[in-house]
């Protein structure tokens, strides 16, 4: 579904990612770890054609997207939540999941029914405005709105960041219907490591804009974690 290879990236004449190499088979989560400031947000964004790469080549579902645009990645099949959630707070709920009809391939100008099965609060808030809604239900509808289009493949930048706990628990819970309906591939920058383990079937750490390691998740050692991922 995904295949990176020898990627080079970075901000002006700042080389951030270095040779990286990833993959993602269809209907697999993939965790992407690392400690702050390694170049993950950044792979990110050059997945999406948020950033140009320098080096190196970026295949979607068999075909070579190293130098489409951002909009053309989104219609081919790519949902994307950034760290932060960047919703439109001046929109409503509703017309925030609009949009997201409208980034994705689909002609569908109706939000499936799955998207309020997964998110139930975001049906009772369509009318308020995205400013208005709490941290965590800001998430809920960034998520949502990368889901209405039903991509083929989701990329989920630290989703569960800066969010309390409940809420936590159900994004979680909505990765996990996502995985057993195997209908989607998804990345997930993924802080937690007990999360990550437990979903990602497999993983790849991150460490100054190089993969170090990667593999099952099942096979991530404590030698590993200390190495790479403890502060």
């Amino acid at each position: 579904m995904l295949s990176i290879r020898n990627l080079e990236a970075g901000y002006g004449e700042s080389m951030i990612l270095r040779n990286v190499r990833l993959q993602v088979e269809p209907g697999q989560v993939v965790c992407l770890m690392g400690r702050n400031g390694v170049g993950k947000t950044t792979l990110m964004k050059t997945i999406m054609g948020l950033i140009k790469p320098r080096k190196g080549a970026i295949a979607y579902d068999g075909q070579d997207i190293t130098a489409a645009s951002p909009d053309r990645r989104a219609k081919s099949g790519i949902g994307y939540v950034p760290q932060g959630r960047d919703i439109f707070p001046q929109l409503t709920v509703e017309e925030n999941l609009l949009l997201g009809l409208e980034a994705g391939s689909s002609r569908k100008s109706r939000i499936p029914d799955t998207v309020y099965d997964m998110f139930p609060v975001l049906k009772e808030m369509l009318r308020r405005k995205g400013g208005e809604l709490s941290g965590g239900q800001q998430q809920q509808l960034s998520i949502a709105r990368a889901l209405v289009a039903e991509p083929k493949l989701l990329l989920l930048d630290e989703p569960m960041e800066g969010i309390q706990p409940s809420i936590v628990m159900e994004i979680e819970q909505v990765i996990e219907a996502i995985k057993a309906s195997k209908r989607m591939s998804v990345l997930l920058v993924e802080q937690s490591l007990a999360f990550a383990t437990s979903i990602a079937d497999y993983y790849y750490v991150l460490d100054k804009g190089t993969i170090v390691a990667e593999g099952s998740s099942s096979s991530l050692s404590e030698e590993q974690v200390k190495k790479h991922l403890a502060v």
